[in-house]
């Protein structure tokens, strides 16, 4: 086998190996910890990239563990739609990192770079995997390091959401393995793709069982992903983090929807008799409600790091919107919206901490403050992040929101699914509007100036995800194609099932 025959597990081993490698050195060499930091994010963004070149054409790269063949053995799966997350996951990593370094916020503890390598590979593991019991380890994976990285710089306020983030995804795990335990009892596998096959195979008598399990296993994706109702633990969690974790954090929440758009298709599609399309007349209430209830969070927030939490749900909403149709045109919407959203709140997070830190006692609160050494820097950053979150050209969250108003059109339902999508657009506008007008055209009386920032290198990380969002409207027929290829390759479950199983399959 050559080297190309081993890029599916790449993504896994390199920070498998980078983070013990970070933990031995970063006391006596804490330079050497951030270069294997670096170091590593470049070879999973590169073979992140190599893995969507192999894709691109349609071609399901399968990988078995051990060399024990699916459905006995673990599988990890490299098809458009598990390169596309790579490739993200690996750009707003380096984002993160790169912020994080140049703003010493790393320097808040010892293991800020093990636990930032752990849930990468908790993230590029659980985009990968064929194995839903494999998921739940991933799931895992990078649950253990956010938690460790949700504490970093401790602090009283960090310490009470960190165990509300704890507690919530304690429940969460619970019931994932719950209904894990279900399914294996009802199909005899945890194979996705071979799940995906048996399903059609359960008596009569379990329709009922299986149904019970898919919508208990769509309500853990739904928690991950902060859907309505089950939104209440996101905005105090990320709005306390350091403002580099949270940036990362961005993504967490899409691993939910990324599971729900994975597994749905696969396992609980045509043919699943009574589980078929299980979550499908919950999943728009909940994304109508979720744009909804994230929009009012950012017309009425505090601070600029709260206003960027619940932009987080607003924009899954928005993307979960897509996602309901099950459609090749909504879900290629959907795909090409999810990097758009994930880098868009992390930008938010990050021009968060670049005002915070030139504000002194006045931090990021949506208030008039001092005249700011920098403000006219820092408010071109808050524009370009704000025209990006509310979907308004030039950027590609326009692109994005008109590809999902065009497919919200075939849906039954468009009527409401319009009026949410432009209402709370309108209302994202005069919420950013409200927070830019006040925090960097008004002053607040007798005011004292605070001292200039030592350094503006922490602009750059911003700038860098804006280009990010600029290169993905520049290059939008590009990726509306692929995104739209992905969508296709997911809902034709049966060629994933081919792939996977091979001589296994029926």
């Amino acid at each position: 086998m050559t080297l190309a025959d081993h890029l599916p597990i790449l993504p896994v081993a390199i920070p498998a190996l980078a983070a013990p490698a970070a933990l031995l050195v970063m006391r006596r060499h804490r330079a050497l910890a951030v270069g294997i930091g670096f170091a590593a994010c470049l070879a999973q963004l590169a073979v992140a990239l190599l893995l969507m070149a192999r894709v691109s054409g349609g071609t399901i790269l399968v990988y078995s563990l051990g060399d024990w063949p699916a459905p006995f053995g673990i599988v990890l799966v490299a098809d458009r739609l598990a390169a596309l997350l790579l490739v993200l996951t690996a750009t707003l990593a380096l984002i993160a990192l790169l912020h994080a370094v140049v703003t010493k916020a790393d320097r808040k503890g010892w293991h800020f770079h093990p636990l930032f390598q752990f849930q990468l590979m908790g993230l590029n593991g659980a985009f990968l995997t064929g194995d839903l019991f494999n998921l739940f380890v991933f799931f895992e994976v990078l649950l253990i390091a956010s938690y460790g990285l949700m504490l970093h710089g401790q602090g009283p306020a960090r310490l009470k959401a960190g165990v509300q983030y704890v507690v919530v995804n304690l429940v969460g795990s619970a019931l994932f393995l719950i209904a894990l335990g279900m399914l294996y009892a009802l199909t005899g596998t945890l194979n996705m793709a071979d799940m995906g096959l048996r399903v059609r195979a359960v008596a009569p008598a379990d329709q009922g069982l299986l149904r019970i399990a898919a919508l208990l296993l769509t309500s853990v994706f739904a928690l991950k992903a902060a859907i309505v109702p089950l939104h209440l633990w996101l905005p105090r969690t990320y709005s306390a983090a350091t403002p580099a974790v949270a940036a990362l954090f961005a993504i967490l929440t899409k691993v939910g929807v990324y599971a729900l758009i994975r597994v749905v298709p696969q396992v609980f599609g045509e043919g699943a008799g009574a589980a078929a399309w299980a979550p499908a007349p919950w999943l728009l209430p909940a994304a109508l409600a979720s744009a909804c209830v994230g929009f009012a969070g950012v017309f009425t927030a505090r601070s600029l790091s709260e206003q960027a939490a619940y932009a987080v749900i607003g924009s899954t909403g928005t993307l979960l919107i897509a996602v309901a149709g099950w459609s090749t045109a909504s879900l290629g919407a959907a795909l090409y919206y999810l990097p758009h959203s994930t880098l868009t709140t992390a930008v938010l997070f990050l021009v968060a901490d670049v005002v915070a830190r030139r504000r002194g006692s006045f931090g990021d609160a949506t208030s008039p403050g001092p005249a700011f050494a920098g403000r006219e820097g820092a408010a071109l950053l808050f524009m370009g992040a704000a025209i990006a979150a509310t979907g308004l050209p030039p950027l590609s969250g326009f692109i994005g929101k008109l590809l999902i108003l065009k497919s919200a059109a075939a849906l039954p339902d468009w009527g409401w699914a319009w009026a949410v999508i432009l209402g709370t657009t309108f209302i994202g506008v005069i919420g950013f509007a409200r927070t830019g007008s006040a925090i960097f055209w008004k002053t607040a009386e007798g005011a004292e100036t605070p001292p200039a920032p030592e350094t503006r290198l922490d602009l750059i990380a911003p700038v860098l995800a804006l280009a990010c969002l600029a290169a993905l409207s520049l290059g939008a027929g590009w990726a509306s194609a692929y995104a739209e290829a992905a969508a296709a390759q997911v809902l034709a479950p049966a060629t994933s099932a081919a792939a996977v199983l091979g001589s296994a399959a029926p």
